[in-house]
């Protein structure tokens, strides 16, 4: 069983967007998906009781009140983790996990809280690299405006990816990899309300938003994002 445990202390990331859209993804693929919450907000369990029956079912754990054991067959699990995690608690989470993803913001503070967290991850938390691999992720960064009176997502805002080489220097010196830039959408709140991803939406330009996701499932597929 694939296991891939979406992370970060800071809340407001997107742990949980990411989390929605992999199980989707590997849903739509046609794996058996079981997605943990470890979030006492429980988002990710409302989006799957929001998801339509039609739809390929990924099988929802509520791991704040109960242990988490997904279905026998199950081939990934995704792993929503809680925001303010620190000490036993991380180390306990982090066991659980063959792939972690870091998801970070594009603002100075969220960068530099996740810089700490990475150290204390690997400190702390005791990530083996033999056993688990980590990867972050720049999530929610702002597209290019207007063009013509429509939404050109053809690229990112500089002054934004500006933030973020601190953050790329300071994982260059440790291997980790900065994986994918996932942009700003609508429509990840649109079909967030039907229970729906971005891989199941296909209205308007989310198709390019779609595009965005293709790196990071890249390095999913891949053998640099399995231990050794």
């Amino acid at each position: 069983m694939r296991t891939i445990l979406v992370l970060n202390s800071k809340g407001g990331c997107g742990k949980s967007l990411l989390a929605t859209n992999l199980a989707a993804y590997y849903a739509t693929q046609g794996f058996s998906v079981a997605l943990a919450d470890f979030d006492p907000q429980a988002s990710s369990l409302d989006w799957i009781k929001a998801r339509p029956a039609q739809r390929p079912s990924i099988h929802g754990i509520d791991a704040v009140n109960g242990p988490v054991r997904p279905p026998r067959q199950t081939e990934v699990l995704i792993v929503d983790a809680p925001a303010a995690i620190h000490g036993p608690a991380l180390t306990a989470v982090v066991r659980r996990a063959e792939t972690i993803l870091i998801p970070v913001l594009p603002s100075a503070t969220d960068i530099r809280a996740t810089a700490r967290f990475i150290q204390d991850l690997l400190l702390v938390g005791k990530v083996e690299r033999k056993q688990t691999r980590l990867a972050t992720v720049a999530n929610r960064v702002p597209a290019i405006g207007a063009r013509d009176g429509m939404l050109a997502k053809i690229g990112y805002d500089t002054l934004n990816m500006r933030l973020f080489r601190p953050l790329e220097r300071f994982l260059d010196q440790l291997r980790i990899p900065f994986v994918a830039t996932i942009p700003e959408s609508p429509y990840y709140a649109l079909a967030d309300q039907q229970g729906l991803s971005i891989f199941e939406w296909s209205e308007g330009y989310a198709a390019l938003d779609r595009a965005a996701w293709q790196p990071l499932l890249d390095w999913l597929d891949s053998r640099r994002s399995r231990p050794r």
